[in-house]
């Protein structure tokens, strides 16, 4: 039997050679990285990581909702004195003292988180007891926050419980038992301006120049005596927005914006017309919105009984009837909106009726005064404790949005009569309420001037369509 065998072929010099040099650099590579790193760590030779040089130029403010750098002009939004404010230090923690943090998971109760940190029971039991007479713990939720402070002797001496980055309470030790006080952050307000162009809807245009719907719904409210703004924004109005723009800081020192405040001043240029609004205190503590010539803005009715709504079926002398398949008169406004929606009274007044009405399904009836009788139909629900005598206030809730009675959906059917004579609700005007008084006139035209002044600044950016 033959058998093979395979030598191994002989290396020649100048791949050994070749190899050789190669491992040489490789080895010399290795160390000279290996020594500058070590160089690179040596005392006062460290550059800035690339995060802290980041820190050290960012703004003071980081406000919510908006992009970190500085928005173009044409952004829709601008800010005005918006001066930073030196960051509140945060609590020196004293040397005896030992700092127990921890936030409430799904599913805990106070009591079992804190027995989690190893705090006795009988001190646990005595914290929450104090605390009880100003907080439900029933109403425990997930994130809600404590922390407990203990002496060198292991006595809890302070115990913190925080049920949002604005409101808490602290129980301190002052002898042998606990004293509460609540913790509510104060909020300091910066004045911002906003303007744009509705899109779609005021809701939409609001939102989509960076702010919180609210400032949208604030800003109806205040010309919900003249513009419906269900029917009567139309794509390309102007909206103009005065107003403060709430931040806290918390024990941190760290600040942040929490929402929109009051408004200042606001202007509306639209189908429904220009209209111009300023906030006025004629006493501290005391004021209401103005028109530019003194007047008010409120009126006795409001033009809608909800707000954000859609209309589905308008007044008319003949409307084919989508359940009886008939055609006759639709003496009121149909505003869809979602089954839930809190419907108010436009006008003070007294509920002579309270139930269910055939066709109207649940319905309030609300007697004014000057004859007028308001009709809310359709509702899921009365509102709390709605009774029929009662007095009720101008948006006041009176019931919620629902389908009962002969309804293709959620809507509240909205009609006004005078003297039993219905009429269309849209084309009800009343007189303004109190004026600016002679005494305060001057006044009120000087502070009027300075708001517009500031809130006519700037440019206005059209807002796209809703987020």
């Amino acid at each position: 039997m033959l058998r093979s065998t395979t030598w191994p072929r002989p290396v020649s010099q100048t791949r050994l050679l070749f190899a050789t040099v190669f491992t040489a650099a490789f080895v010399i590579g290795l160390a000279t990285a290996f020594a500058a790193g070590l160089w690179s760590r040596a005392p006062g030779s460290m550059p800035a990581p690339p995060q802290v040089e980041a820190l050290a130029t960012a703004p003071d403010i980081a406000l919510a909702g908006l992009p970190e750098a500085t928005p173009p002009a044409d952004a829709g939004i601008q800010l005005a004195r918006l001066e930073t404010v030196a960051p509140v230090a945060p609590p020196v923690e004293e040397p005896d003292r030992f700092y127990t943090s921890g936030v409430i998971a799904r599913g805990e109760s106070l009591a079992y988180a804190l027995g989690q940190q190893g705090i006795p029971r009988l001190t646990v039991h005595q914290i929450t007891s104090e605390l009880a007479r100003h907080f439900d713990f029933r109403r425990t939720q997930p994130g809600h926050a404590y922390r407990v402070t203990q002496d060198a002797e292991g006595r809890v001496v302070e115990f913190r419980y925080s049920t949002s980055p604005m409101e808490g309470f602290t129980a301190v030790l002052e002898g042998d038992r606990f004293v509460v006080r609540r913790d509510e952050l104060q909020l300091e307000p910066r004045e911002a301006r906003i303007a744009g162009v509705v899109a779609t809807t005021l809701h939409d245009a609001v939102k989509a120049l960076g702010e919180s719907p609210q400032l949208a719904s604030d800003f109806a409210d205040i010309f919900a005596w003249d513009v419906d703004f269900t029917r009567s924004v139309r794509p390309g109005d102007e909206f103009r927005i005065l107003y403060e723009r709430l931040y806290f800081v918390d024990e941190n020192g760290k600040e942040s914006y929490l929402r929109p405040g009051r408004i200042l001043a606001a202007q509306y240029n639209g189908s429904a017309g220009a209209l111009s609004a300023v906030y006025y205190e004629s006493q501290p503590g005391q004021g209401g919105y103005y028109r530019a010539d003194g007047s008010s803005v409120q009126r006795q009715f409001l033009q809608a009984p909800l707000r954000f709504a859609r209309i589905s079926s308008r007044y008319s002398a003949a409307r084919h009837h989508p359940i009886l398949r008939i055609t006759r008169p639709h003496q009121g406004i149909d505003y869809a909106a979602p089954a839930g929606t809190p419907i108010w009274a436009v006008a003070d007044g007294r509920v002579i009726y309270r139930g269910y009405a055939g066709g109207f399904g649940n319905l309030v009836k609300i007697r004014h005064s000057r004859g007028y009788v308001t009709y809310y139909g359709h509702l899921s629900r009365f509102g709390p404790g709605l009774k029929v005598g009662q007095r009720v206030r101008q948006k006041q809730v009176i019931g919620f949005v629902g389908s009962t009675g002969l309804s293709t959906g959620p809507h509240v059917c909205f009609r006004i009569a005078q003297d039993g004579r219905y009429f269309n609700p849209a084309t009800l005007h009343t007189p303004a309420g109190d004026a600016v008084s002679a005494q305060r006139r001057p006044d009120f035209l000087a502070f009027r001037d300075s708001l517009l002044a500031r809130l006519d600044t700037g440019t206005i950016a059209a807002a796209d369509e809703a987020l």
